[in-house]
């Protein structure tokens, strides 16, 4: 059985592979980063604007395929839309669950109003500095912890898969321990979105039934992924198809 926790790795570690997977624009240019290391570092505004630009660009570079030049390599938007969709689902699953079961950051400590209550010797006053300092720093300590998950700054599908697989496994943090309804929510979107990489990479194996009987009356199942050519088969007379023809 597949458990949420292989449905997150599986995410993080195949992320770099959509990137690779949309496709790199030609080396021209405003758009000569690439969208692997460019899509990486926008969020969803910026990367929208982004890939208007970038349409526009290559409709104003279009021209005659017999003409020599270097051309643009095509963007697989199916992936670009795959990518968006996980992260999404991903990134408010997060917000969601730190809403809900991260504890708030220790507040920094304030100075004493020594106009008004004064420290009766030099002694009481060091020691109350040196507190404060030390509770300071802990404040600071707690608020930056990386187990902590922030609304700002790196939301991106990796890292909210890789931080809700620490709350499935119950990683320490500055986060109570998780419900059973907040861990089969974590799972239901992690298997919807580890489904959908693994569809848009063509790395899991999958089968279909068709709709339409064979000749026969039989069922006819389809089968592919993991790289492999569909094949379909009829499980009433046992005849099998290719992409070339009746095989058998």
């Amino acid at each position: 059985m597949t458990t949420t926790a292989t449905h997150l790795r599986t995410i993080a570690l195949h992320w770099t592979d959509l990137h690779e997977a949309a496709g790199q624009p030609a080396q021209i240019g405003a758009f000569g980063l690439g969208l692997r290391g460019y899509l990486a570092h926008l969020e969803d505004a910026d990367r929208e604007e982004y890939l208007r630009a970038h349409r526009a660009w290559r409709h104003s570079q279009d021209r005659d395929p017999l003409q020599l030049g270097e051309r643009p390599i095509p963007v697989r938007l199916h992936i670009l839309d795959t990518m968006r969709a996980v992260e999404a689902a991903l990134v408010q699953c997060a917000d969601d669950i730190a809403h809900a079961a991260q504890r708030t950051p220790i507040a920094a400590p304030t100075a004493r109003r020594t106009a008004t209550h004064p420290y009766l010797t030099q002694r009481d006053a060091d020691i109350a500095a040196a507190d404060r300092a030390r509770r300071a720093q802990l404040a600071h300590a707690d608020l930056v912890d990386p187990r902590r998950w922030k609304y700002t700054g790196r939301r991106t599908a990796p890292h909210a898969a890789l931080w809700l697989l620490a709350r499935v496994e119950r990683a320490p943090g500055p986060c109570r321990r998780i419900t059973e309804a907040e861990e089969k929510r974590i799972g239901t979107i992690a298997a919807g979105a580890a489904d959908r990489v693994e569809r848009a990479l063509d790395i899991a194996a999958q089968q279909r039934t068709l709709e339409q009987p064979c000749a026969c009356g039989g069922r006819i199942d389809v089968h592919g992924g993991e790289g492999r050519q569909p094949l379909a088969h009829c499980t009433g007379c046992g005849r099998i198809w290719t992409e070339q023809g009746v095989a058998a």
